[in-house]
């Protein structure tokens, strides 16, 4: 049998893929859907990132709402109506309307119910629910409108009522001074019977008397310029007391201590027997009477002659003249008191001495004074704390600087200072003749133009360019009328009651009352029998 040769022409049988690998491809595909489905469960079920919600998120949420921010807003109007009428109803009270003002708060309140009612349904005010409330409210903003209620007449009657409170409030600072001072001037009751009490026990009882005559030994003292001189000018027995008194509990060497006391002929036996039957720790007291000096007349002392001008004592003791325009503070008798002006004539007063110290008597001392004797004034007159730490006490503070007689002499930036613990070295006073520079500035201020107050701006006048300044640690002032540091308190040598509230007054300064009542001894008789306390 003959064998067939190969054939290479013939067609290719198909091969066909074994089921195993359909069935590897089909798992693959089930793994990779069910894969993509996880993913997704996954990517739902994540928790969303809290952030801060923006203005869509805050309309979404309902408080700000599109219908709200819609310029056509019912909403909005009524919301707009509600502002207004708040407005309204403060200024209908304070006008006294309060029957429209009661009517205006009825009307809000009902706008504000329809408000509320449209957002607890989260829809929008219809014109149908919303038009009776607009109409409502517009007719009252009409009225108060009618009613003078609108910016421009407001704010007219407002500036008229500002006036108004600022003439109210003016008028009760000027009550408040005037009581103020009235108060400061005030003698209280217990001082006054100490003085009467002290002048009876003088004249009744010979004793005291005879004791001040023995002490004229003391006379040699009261020259002696290697002592410490000091010098207090005051009709307050109690006050010039705690002065000698705290001088003397403060100082290494109180026999070495002169006091110079003048009073008036009113409290000089007062003085007297006070200064007689006490005694302080060694203290000298020489106690005199201002109307024993005969060169004190109105000729010398322009003071005194001043007070026999007829306008001067009208401006003083009347009351009635200048239309009240002046504050009561510069109508103050007591500026033209001789205690007050003695301090310019010390020389003259003591005419053997060459050195003092002279003290207010509204001040304690708290350290010893007897380095002040030993400080150099550099050829000045005055020796004395500055007090223009603060711009308001320079000259321009104390002076008329409109007048060209301050204008041309004096700086009007140049430093003050304080009278109440002054050390006058009175031989360089003779020699430049300081009580006739006084004299000078007190005459040509008999109208009051050069200034008002007190002997502090004459003081500074006569003391221009002959002060030298000394330490501010030996003299503290304000503690009669501000707050003081308490570190200067406890560094201060001498501390100033400077101001009306003085501490032997009830309306001292509590917290600086002890500072002064610590020199007072409470248990004394005559104290207790005038009730002080």
């Amino acid at each position: 049998m003959r064998r067939r040769g190969l054939d290479f022409s013939r067609r290719p049988v198909k091969r066909r893929f074994p089921n195993v690998v359909w069935y590897t491809v089909c798992g693959i595909l089930v793994l990779l859907l069910i894969v993509v489905l996880c993913r997704e469960g996954q990517i739902e079920s994540t928790p969303t990132i809290s952030r801060k919600p923006d203005r869509y998120d805050r309309i979404a949420e309902g408080l700000i709402t599109d219908e709200l921010l819609s310029p056509n807003s019912f909403t909005r109007q009524i919301t707009d109506q509600i502002s207004l009428a708040k407005a309204f109803v403060v200024i209908a009270k304070e006008s006294n309307n309060l029957q429209f003002a009661w009517e205006l708060s009825a009307q809000i309140r009902n706008s504000q119910a329809l408000l509320s009612n449209a957002a607890t349904r989260r829809t929008p005010l219809t014109v149908g629910e919303s038009a009776t409330a607009i109409r409502d409210m517009a007719l009252l903003l009409y009225q108060a409108q009618q009613l003078h209620y609108d910016s421009a007449t407001m704010l007219m009657r407002l500036r008229a009522k500002i006036q108004t409170l600022d003439e109210q409030t003016s008028s009760a600072n000027e009550k408040s001074l005037k009581y103020g001072q009235i108060a400061a001037e005030e003698v209280p009751k217990s001082l006054y019977c100490l003085g009467v009490r002290l002048t009876t026990e003088w004249f009744g009882n010979p004793n005291l008397q005879k004791q001040l005559r023995e002490r004229k030994q003391m006379d040699a003292k009261l020259k002696d310029n290697s002592l410490y001189h000091f010098c207090i000018f005051s009709d307050n027995i109690l006050a010039s007391s705690v002065v000698v008194n705290s001088t003397a509990l403060s100082s290494k060497n109180p026999d070495k201590i002169v006091f110079h006391l003048v009073t008036d002929e009113i409290n000089y036996a007062a003085m007297k027997a006070w200064f007689t039957l006490n005694s302080f720790r060694g203290v000298t007291v020489e106690v005199q009477k201002f109307e024993d000096f005969k060169w004190l007349n109105a000729s010398y002392v322009p003071v005194l002659k001043q007070l026999q001008d007829s306008e001067t004592q009208s401006y003083y003791f009347s009351g009635h003249n200048d239309d009240g325009r002046t504050p009561i503070k510069f109508r103050n008798p007591k500026y033209l008191s001789m205690l007050n002006h003695l301090r310019f004539y010390i020389p003259e007063v003591y005419p053997a001495l060459k050195k003092v110290v002279f003290l207010d008597d509204d001040i304690v001392v708290r350290k010893d004074l007897s380095g002040l004797f030993s400080v150099k004034l550099n050829g000045n007159v005055n020796g004395a704390v500055e007090t223009c730490m603060e711009t308001f006490h320079r000259y321009h503070k104390y002076l008329n600087y409109s007048h060209p007689l301050i204008r041309t002499h004096f700086d009007p930036d140049a430093c003050g200072w304080a009278f109440g613990m002054n050390v006058f070295d009175l031989v360089e006073w003779r020699k430049r003749n300081v009580t006739g520079i006084y004299h000078y500035w007190q005459e040509r201020n008999v109208d009051r133009t050069l200034w008002k107050l007190g002997t502090l701006p004459p003081g500074l006048l006569t003391f221009y360019g002959l002060t030298e300044a000394l330490d501010p640690s030996w003299h503290v002032l304000g503690l009669g009328y501000t707050n003081v540091d308490p570190q200067l308190i406890e560094k201060g040598a001498v501390l100033h009651f400077n101001g009306n509230s003085k501490p032997w007054l009830k309306i001292g300064i509590e917290k600086y009352k002890p500072l002064w009542e610590k020199y007072v001894d409470y248990s004394h008789s005559l104290l207790q029998q005038c009730n002080f306390h």
